[in-house]
Formats: C-alpha cells, sequence, structure tokens
C-alpha cells in the first residue's frame, strides 16, 4: 500500500510539473506572418474608415472589425459581456466667432482663429493688452515677470526660448495648451496667440472628455502677425524680432479689441475595443497587451489613413490574439489571462487609455504588465546604425520593473536577433516618447510597461501620405513576433512581474 501510496504521489507530481511546463510558442508565433498583418492593415487603414477619428463613423466603423475579428477568434467579451467599452466625449461646435481691433472687423480662419476648446460663450471688451513675450513659464524662466494680467487679454508667440527643457506636442512647456494654462493661472480673460502657420478647422471644433473644470480657461485665439501688428503698433515686427534673442519684460499697450463667441454642445462617444483569452492555473492575474486603432480623421475631403500610427499596432494586436486563441484551442493557452485591448482617444490625448486605467476592468494591482505597441511598421531613415532592417526602438523596460529588460532581452537573443535600442528611455531625450503613448496610463498606477516604436515621425507622421503601401509587413511580422514572445513569458511564468522600481516623475 505504501508503494503504491508513492506511486500515485509520484504519478501526480510529474503530471503536475508537465502541465506547468510552458509550451513551446513557435509554432503559435508562426502564426503572425506579413500577409496576415498587409490583409488587415489594408481594411483598417482604409478609405472606408476615413481616418478612424475618435467619435466619428470612422472610428466605428473600425471598432466594428476589430471586435469581429476577436469574435471569430473565440475571444470572450473584456467589458461587462461587451467587446466594447464605451465612454462619453463631448465636442464644441463653433457656430460664430467674431473679433475686431480699434474698431476693424476682422475675417476668421484668416486673421484670427478662434478656440472652443478653452474658452466658453462670451462677449469681451478690452481696451489693453498686455504683451508677455513667449508666454512660458518654468522655475528658470518667466515671462509674465510681476505684472498683473488678472482679468486683462494677454498677447504670445507661439514657440519659445531655446533652451528650455520639456517636452513636445501636448506636455510641451511651449505649446498651446502650456501657454493658455499659464494665462489661466495668472487670472488672464483672454490669451491672443501669434502664429506664423494656423490652419482652417484646427482650433474651431475640439472634443474633450469632461463637462467640469476646477477653473476656467480665457477665451483663447490664434492670431497673424497682421492682428497682432494692429494690436501693438508699427513697430511690431522689430519685437518680435527681439523676442529671439532677448528676455522682453510684459508690456501694455493701448487697443480696444473686442472678441465673441458661440458654440453649441455635443453629446458624443467612443470606446475601447477589448477582447480576452482565459487563463488556467493564474487566470486571476493579467497581461494586456494594447495599441490605439483612432487616428485624426479627414480634413475635408482628405483622409489621413494612419496605416503606421496606428494602424501598424493594431494589427499586431490582432495577430498576437490570434496566436494565443491558437495555443488556447490546443490546449496550450496562456496561464494568466491575456487582454487583448485597442484604444481610441489616444490622438486627442491619451483618451482611451486614461478612461480605462480610471476604470479598469480588472485589479490593477494583478496586471503583471502591459505591452504597448504604437508605430512599428517604418523605418527611422534618422538612426544611423547598420541594422537599420531589424532593429526596434524599446522605451520603459527600465521603469517600474528589474525584470521587464531581462525578459525583452532573452525573448530576443532565444528567438529573433532584432536591434533592440533603447535610445528614448534616455531621460534627456527632447522627445520624451515615454510620456507620450497609451502604456504611460498604466505607469502611472504602478503597472510595468514596455512600449515599441519604430520612431518614425516624418515625413508621413500625422500627415494624409501615411498609408499602408508604406509599410515594411515583413519587419513588421517580427516585431509583432517580438512581442508575442515577450508576452508569452510573461503571461506563463511563475510570478508576475516586480514593481520595484519607483515611477520616474514627468
Amino acid at each position: 500500500m505504501k508503494f503504491f501510496l508513492l506511486s500515485m504521489f509520484l504519478v501526480v507530481s510529474i503530471s503536475g510539473f508537465a502541465q506547468k511546463k510552458p509550451a513551446n510558442p513557435k509554432p503559435y508565433a508562426a502564426t503572425i506572418t506579413a500577409e496576415d498583418l498587409k490583409k488587415h492593415l489594408y481594411i483598417v487603414a482604409s478609405a472606408e474608415m476615413e481616418g478612424r477619428e475618435t467619435a466619428t463613423e470612422g472610428q466605428r466603423k473600425a471598432a466594428a472589425y476589430i471586435e469581429a475579428q476577436f469574435k471569430n477568434l473565440g475571444l470572450l467579451p473584456g467589458y461587462q459581456g461587451s467587446y466594447q467599452q464605451p465612454y462619453p466625449v463631448f465636442r464644441d461646435s463653433l457656430v460664430i466667432s467674431r473679433m475686431s481691433v480699434n474698431g476693424a472687423s476682422l475675417k476668421s480662419n484668416e486673421d484670427f482663429q478662434a478656440s472652443t476648446q478653452f474658452g466658453t460663450e462670451v462677449e469681451l471688451y478690452f481696451s489693453e493688452v498686455v504683451y508677455a513675450g513667449y508666454g512660458v513659464s518654468d522655475s528658470t524662466y518667466t515671462s509674465y515677470g510681476n505684472t498683473n494680467v488678472a482679468g486683462k487679454a494677454v498677447l504670445v508667440v507661439e514657440g519659445g526660448p531655446s533652451g528650455l527643457r520639456g517636452g513636445t506636442g501636448r506636455n510641451s512647456p511651449i505649446g498651446t495648451i502650456a501657454k493658455v494654462n499659464n494665462a489661466r493661472t495668472k487670472g488672464a480673460s483672454a490669451v491672443f496667440i501669434v502664429s506664423s502657420n494656423f490652419m482652417p478647422s484646427t482650433m474651431g471644433n475640439r472634443m474633450y472628455l469632461s463637462l467640469y473644470r476646477d477653473a476656467q480657461y480665457p477665451a483663447t485665439y490664434l492670431i497673424n502677425d497682421k492682428t497682432a501688428e494692429r494690436i501693438i503698433g508699427p513697430g511690431w515686427v522689430d519685437m518680435r524680432e527681439k523676442l529671439k534673442t532677448e528676455r522682453p519684460e510684459p508690456k501694455i499697450f493701448r487697443a480696444e479689441v473686442e472678441v465673441s463667441l458661440d458654440k453649441k454642445l455635443q453629446k458624443l462617444s467612443s470606446s475601447n475595443v477589448i477582447g480576452l483569452i482565459e487563463g488556467t492555473d493564474k487566470k486571476d492575474e493579467y497581461l494586456i497587451l494594447t495599441a490605439h486603432y483612432d487616428h485624426l480623421g479627414k480634413r475635408g475631403n482628405e483622409i489621413y489613413y494612419g496605416a503606421n500610427d496606428d494602424g501598424s499596432g493594431t494589427v499586431s494586436v490582432l495577430e498576437m490574439a490570434e496566436a494565443f486563441a491558437k495555443a488556447k484551442a490546443e490546449g496550450k493557452g496562456p496561464r494568466r489571462t491575456v487582454i487583448f485591448m485597442t484604444v481610441s482617444g489616444e490622438e486627442k490625448g491619451l483618451w482611451g487609455s486614461a478612461y480605462y486605467a480610471t476604470h479598469p476592468t480588472v485589479n490593477t494591482e494583478k496586471i503583471t504588465a502591459n505591452l504597448n505597441i504604437d508605430m512599428v511598421g517604418r523605418i527611422d531613415i534618422d538612426r544611423k546604425a547598420p541594422d537599420s532592417l531589424n532593429y526596434v526602438y524599446v522605451v520603459g523596460d527600465d521603469k517600474i520593473s528589474s525584470e521587464s529588460k531581462t525578459l525583452v532581452q532573452a525573448a530576443n537573443s532565444k528567438y529573433l536577433h532584432l536591434g533592440l535600442d533603447y535610445k528614448f528611455n534616455d531621460p534627456k531625450d527632447p522627445q520624451r516618447i515615454y510620456y507620450r503613448s497609451d502604456h504611460y496610463n498604466f505607469a502611472k498606477v504602478g503597472v510595468p510597461i514596455i512600449f515599441y516604436t519604430d520612431g518614425v515621425t516624418k515625413p508621413d507622421y500625422h500627415r494624409p501620405t501615411d498609408t499602408p503601401d508604406k509599410i515594411n509587413y515583413t519587419l513588421l511580422a517580427k516585431r509583432t513576433q517580438l512581442v508575442f514572445y515577450t508576452a508569452w513569458e510573461m503571461a506563463n511564468r511563475e510570478n508576475q512581474l516586480k514593481r520595484d522600481i519607483p515611477l520616474p516623475k514627468e
């Protein structure tokens, strides 16, 4: 009897060990092909999808396509029995805007452009305007000095002084958002930003997520140099030129300026598309794979296709879902639950991932990692290295978890031998890539992240020319396979990734 019990113990032990031994991922990685990626991308980045702008019909078509793929693969719905997690979006449509200087009426979209994003419906009359240079402020530089601009109109210039540290885009300390926030902090009622190249409709119909604000923004207008000269006077050209080399003190100019704005509120919605493959013995722990499926939509009849940004990441998620689904169907599914999520609103300010981070479908403490993909189908022409056809930028694997980098490198060394470029991990990198895609919203709640990108920001970035014919599908397949192999290890290893590195400051 003792011998029998011992034998049974050994059989159970060996059987249990065999069940936990991870399967070979290579047959499943092989399902991630250039042909399949191309097939999906020519649909996702097609004219029918109309550029996939958040809260538009094109975005909804793209969401429906992704949902259909998740269903066909047998993924479970990831949000309350549905494949889509909705979130509210609001848009102010411009009804009419006016501006006059010293009694002369100006032309909208030619002399000035009103922002519906910042101000409320207003009718304001100013007898003075405060010139405040670049309108920027940090620990070493302030354009406002000690001048009181509460209740006043301020005039500032686009751009900023050389050497001012910070990010780019929405995070930039010299960008429009920063200038408006500085004016708001100072109590200004209106801000006029001199811009050399504003485009019609770029300010007039902005979307946002919340109707409620801790403080109201000043009425905001882009103006051209001609309008600035009407306000400042004939010395304007010299003042703007001196701004490049000097730090001017704020100065008050006498001018009668009238501005008015009327807008209409629209209540819209968008969604994240979520499917999952349930884990086995660790199904209450999670790995999340993300990409954003939205892009810039249309400008008139011109479509911004967004093939690389981020159609490439979107189709990568679809192909990885297929690989994991095949493994699951063959009884070799992941130990942890793998969540596949394509988010919208990234181009608006990381909206979809921010909404998920504050309305998660699972306990964020149980998320072992987020692997995020944004632009992985092109080649960085500025990258001077011999492996230009065999690389990927890896970002954030040196943060939050000390185990992340080891996992990426081990998977790459074993299966692919891509060149792993860590350029964007440099905290002094001016592009601040770590803060600029959807992984950052997971990082902010303590989830270890790894971000994959090709680093391409030109010449087709945010242009209608970002089309699927320009994608290197062979390289896209390799990069997607790298993410898959890394995900496979994370989904099947014994322990969640450590969270042993403090969050970096933004």
